[in-house]
């Protein structure tokens, strides 16, 4: 038995096997081969691989997706076997005597640089692609395993650290907890694990070059322990555990169908924070009353080119279907800081959360701005929807969104196209913000707080780094004080505001929220009836 001590960001127990993902180094080394034959051997039973993977991913896009977004696969499949692309590899290969791995990384980076330099757009976004073909090419070369979740258990998935293009992969149905050697409590990681109800640690001594797949394992989410190889005792006890968990879900499960009303009969709005699709059926599960956060991001992410408007369109309409007439708030793309996506070329910032990221891009590539704009407003005709835009700090910048919408409305008009111009709110998330409420109030339907990047700009702490997990506190009176006067900001104007950041569902603090006069609170689905149970206890 092996017992790791790590910090707990999601409470609960597992019990199950363990599934390492590792990531290669990155640094490929050139190495000199004496027998090029073998190498190309090598190559050629990679390449088939690598096919073989292609195909499968294909398959399961079709049944999933549809044609239309499957069809990327078949694009990498044609890449690989490109003749151009296959005779630089062997080239260098015979002629430099270099082994496969480095012979392919370099190829990979000469032809996406050639396709990032082009003209076209749609040869620049190849560039990804190319970029992905030749990693996955060296990972089969180098025998590292790919994750393959169509036939993996479920599992307790243990990692350095999870990206969220990584995240957004994953089949969540086989996921049991997460445990990470390194990541942050504020981490997308740390709030898919909460929106699924599922146990999570982070900052775990763990080696995982000497962990392998399948070794039993339990995470103990109470006191932040990770147990490999547990013997009887433990299981036992963490059987025990679980019991108690499901009693606590069941006494939950009678707030099922009640209104989030206080005893001196104040209504709350309590709503719950997704990322895809998919996501609805934990909102649904857990009886939340609309949702008060689609980030729409993880629709670019994990991918090699844009959405395009048709598929958000789709993925808009689907959730509003779903959601009947409660109210839906899709934030607008909020990409960059730790959510990258490589085939818009944003490059690496010295200060990734303080630059290019949210609605800045979105206002300065308007193009990728108005497809989404134009999805959001077809979709309005399909349910109670509200558009809201992150990471204001301006009025101007609100007048440039709604001059934005206004040319998308004319479009549509013109071209016939059903829609419908939705509730328009958008993102407190910093001090500018907060010092604006007023102004800003005068131009929009409503606020929604974001408390995660809130806190973030108001202490002045990285919130994904886990060395100042001691000095992030939340609760700082400066960051509760900056939200009671966005709220009173708001009220002025008669503006409804709300909590969408994971501060909404501290229990601590939902007595003050709602004496502060806070309208709305939107929470992982997880932790919707904790939340009610308190707000109907209140008096």
């Amino acid at each position: 038995m092996e017992k790791y001590i790590g910090k707990s960001v999601y409470k609960g127990t597992a019990i199950g096997p363990v599934n390492v993902l590792k990531k290669s180094e990155g640094l490929i080394k050139r190495v000199h081969v004496e027998n090029v034959d073998e190498e190309l051997r090598r190559l050629d039973k990679a390449k088939e691989k690598t096919l073989q993977q292609l195909a499968r991913l294909y398959d399961k896009a079709l049944k999933e997706v549809g044609k239309v977004n499957a069809e990327i696969f078949e694009v990498h499949q044609i890449m690989l076997e490109d003749e151009d692309y296959q005779d630089a590899i062997h080239n260098m290969i015979c002629n430099e005597n270099v082994n496969a791995e480095y012979a392919v990384s370099i190829t990979g980076d000469n032809f996406a640089d050639m396709f990032a330099n082009m003209d076209d757009d749609y040869m620049r976004a190849r560039s990804a692609d190319v970029k992905d073909i030749s990693n996955r090419l060296v990972s089969n070369l180098s025998g590292e395993e790919q994750p393959d979740w169509e036939n993996t258990e479920p599992s307790i998935i243990v990692a350095d650290d999870l990206t969220p293009s990584e995240t957004v992969q994953m089949d969540k149905n086989k996921i049991l907890a997460f445990v990470l050697v390194h990541g942050s409590a504020n981490s997308h990681t740390a709030i898919l694990a909460r929106m699924m109800n599922i146990p999570a640690l982070i900052g775990v001594p763990i080696e995982l070059e000497s962990l392998h797949n399948g070794v039993n394992a339990i995470v103990d989410g109470q006191d932040g322990i990770f147990y490999l190889n547990p013997d009887e005792n433990q299981i036992a006890q963490a059987k025990e555990a679980q019991q108690k968990e499901q009693e606590q879900k069941k006494l939950l499960a009678n707030y099922k169908g009640r209104e989030s009303v206080t005893k001196s009969g104040r209504k709350i709005n309590l709503y719950a924070n997704i990322g895809n699709v998919s996501d609805v059926a934990y909102v649904l599960e857990n009886d939340a009353e609309g949702i008060g956060l689609f980030r729409s991001e993880f629709l670019y992410l994990g991918r090699d080119e844009l959405p395009d408007e048709t598929e958000q369109f789709n993925a808009y309409r689907q959730v509003l279907q779903m959601m009947a007439d409660k109210k839906v708030v899709i934030r607008t793309l909020d990409i960059g800081a730790d959510k990258k996506a490589d085939y818009l070329g944003l490059g690496k910032e010295d200060n990734p959360a303080l630059g290019y990221r949210a609605i800045r891009i979105c206002l300065e590539q308007p193009d990728i701005f108005k497809t989404q704009l134009r999805a959001l407003l077809r979709a309005a005709k399909y349910g109670n929807l509200s558009i809201m835009y992150p990471m204001i700090i301006s009025v101007e910048e609100v007048v440039s969104i709604k001059k934005i919408v206004a040319e998308v409305a004319e479009e549509l008009e013109n071209e016939n196209i059903p829609y419908e111009i939705p509730e328009q709110g958008i993102m407190i998330e910093t001090p500018a913000a907060v010092m604006l409420s007023e102004e800003l109030a005068e131009l929009v339907d409503f606020f929604s707080i974001g408390t995660n990047d809130l806190t973030q700009y108001t202490l002045a702490i990285d919130r994904q780094n886990n060395r100042l997990d001691r000095f992030y506190n939340p609760h700082h009176e400066a960051v509760l004080r900056m939200i009671e006067m966005t709220v009173q900001g708001a009220h002025k104007h008669g503006k409804w505001v709300g909590i969408c950041g994971e501060l909404g569902a501290d229990t601590t603090l939902t007595e003050r929220f709602i004496k502060m006069g806070i309208d709305e609170l939107s929470v992982s689905p997880s932790m919707v009836l904790g939340v009610r149970s308190r707000i109907c206890e209140m008096e």
